[in-house]
């Protein structure tokens, strides 16, 4: 069973927020992840790490680098979950 888009997105959005050290509604999905939101690339792994707890998805190293926002890590791990289904 598929899970709710909504549901991916608020918990990578708390995810994010989390290791932003921001409070939820204060992300957007068109924020940068390194501009907007000061995250480093030991910030980004956590996140990656913790997102495939999360969900259950493999999410390769290679992709990182090419998440610019929010917005992208969300469709990232939407398309994974889409194509387990």
């Amino acid at each position: 069973m598929a899970l709710d888009p909504s549901i991916v997105i608020d918990a990578l959005v708390e995810l994010i927020a989390d290791e932003a050290s921001i409070e939820p509604n204060q992300v957007v999905l068109n924020q940068e992840l390194v501009a907007d939101l000061d995250l480093d690339c030991l910030s980004l792994m956590t996140i990656v790490a913790l997102a495939e707890d999360r969900f259950s998805v493999q999410i390769p190293d290679e992709v990182v680098p090419t998440w610019k926002s929010v917005g992208d890590v969300v469709a990232f791990v939407t398309s994974r979950l889409d194509a387990t289904t």
